[in-house]
């Protein structure tokens, strides 16, 4: 399978954009012994324009189209379970990892006598950013269908599915049918996923990207200016659910990333630079689980102690200090990673699935995808101490959910195809 080294790149960068925009607008503070955590936006009204660079997820489902149709074309003539099934212990098994990394460490807190809000406040910080993955999974278990879909109508594809998302949120605003709202989880970030299919096959860049970021740019600010949207791109307005908004941001910024491409893709040549993009984009996936860990860990060491001052969010002290704590979370975060990873490399020796795949295997794989993607969602939105107790069932479902999908099968040997039986730790 050739490797777009561009779409390697983009998502180490749409990592640190994450990473960096997440550790700046959370701040975590001590009163009187006991942390506490809120959100920058909500001091710093200003600040909502800087989300605009750290609105970052609308390049990784633009990548996710672009290697999942790659992936799924050069895996051919392979079956739907199969290639699904590969792809999703791509992302799980180091998912299950962290997932049981934390509530053991939530436990482990409670049974300290840690505060119940301070560990019920870590236990939802944790889990906030495991709302990509039932959408992401969601989306690879479509893509057999939607490139079909795009082979037949191309863009128009994505076009309905963005007026479908205008008028869920002409429901969602006017009539304040908010239950709707949630199908943009498909319709936005589906419509951007299948930008990545027209990438891939050129028919996205035959438009000129510097035009479609200025097209993008235009409807973005009607929107803002006319419509009922918040510039914050972060914010639960546009975000929890995606907004039409979003999608006309994530077009601009579309465009300028294809503009990009091949001035980027002439640096790429360059060995050494492609070495340690390669390194970088290895952990991505790690990255992504574990990064609100270093703010954790770093709160309970340095604030109780004195060891870093708390200035009043948005004061240019505090501001000041944020270099401060990107500099400490980074340091923390770099061993932390590459523990994980050492402790993870057993998964990558292991079966891609067990026992024989029988025609009762798709019906099992989506249980399991089904289960996982609502367990995972439970937890993005209560965390890992909901109530001040362990989410018992919600962890079940999500390891049953797993258990399932490894037990859908392996095809006999001589017909996996030659990348079914690595599996990695990377997102792509």
């Amino acid at each position: 399978m050739d490797r777009n080294r561009y779409a390697d790149l983009l998502r180490v960068v749409a990592i640190g954009g994450v990473v960096y925009g997440h550790w700046l607008l959370i701040s975590i503070t001590d009163n009187g012994g006991q942390l506490s955590g809120v959100d920058a936006l909500g001091y710093v009204p200003w600040s909502q324009w800087l989300t605009w660079l750290f609105q970052v997820m609308p390049v990784f489902f633009l990548v996710g189209g672009y290697v999942n149709a790659l992936s799924w074309r050069a895996h051919q003539p392979d079956s739907w379970t199969r290639w699904v099934r590969h792809r999703a212990l791509r992302l799980l098994p180091p998912t299950a990892v962290f997932v049981a990394a934390g509530a053991l460490a939530v436990t482990a807190a409670r049974l300290a006598g840690v505060p119940a809000a301070e560990v019920a406040a870590a236990g939802w910080l944790l889990t906030l950013q495991l709302w990509f993955l039932p959408v992401y999974l969601l989306l690879i278990a479509l893509t057999p269908a939607l490139l079909a879909a795009h082979r037949r109508w191309g863009l128009a594809v994505p076009a309905a599915m963005a007026a479908a998302a205008a008028l869920v949120n002409v429901g969602t605003l006017g009539p304040h049918l908010h239950v709707i709202g949630y199908a943009n989880y498909l319709f936005v970030w589906g419509s951007i996923h299948q930008w990545g299919f027209g990438w891939l096959d050129g028919t996205l860049t035959r438009w000129r990207p510097a035009a479609m970021a200025v097209g993008g740019a235009a409807l973005f600010g009607g929107l803002l200016t006319w419509g009922p949207f918040s510039v914050d791109m972060i914010g639960a307005g546009n975000t929890n659910p995606p907004s039409v908004a979003l999608l006309a941001f994530a077009l601009t910024q579309t465009g300028l990333i294809l503009a990009l491409e091949p001035a980027v893709t002439r640096l790429l040549a360059r060995p050494r630079l492609w070495r340690r993009v390669q390194r970088l984009n290895a952990t991505t996936m790690t990255v992504y689980l574990w990064h609100f860990v270093p703010p954790v860990i770093v709160a309970v060491v340095c604030y109780p102690t004195g060891l870093l001052p708390q200035p009043a969010v948005g004061t240019g002290e505090w501001w000041l200090l944020r270099l401060a704590w990107f500099a400490l979370l980074t340091v923390v975060l770099i061993p932390l990673v590459l523990a994980v990873e050492w402790a993870q490399r057993p998964l990558a020796r292991r079966p891609a699935a067990v026992g024989t795949e029988g025609p009762w295997a798709p019906a099992l794989l989506l249980a399991g995808l089904i289960a996982v993607g609502v367990c995972l969602t439970r937890l993005a939105i209560a965390g890992l101490d909901p109530g001040g107790r362990a989410p018992i069932p919600v962890l079940a479902g999500f390891a049953a959910g797993l258990i399932a999908i490894f037990c859908t099968g392996r095809p006999p040997r001589q017909e996996d195809p030659a990348g079914e039986r690595e599996i990695t730790l990377r997102s792509g």
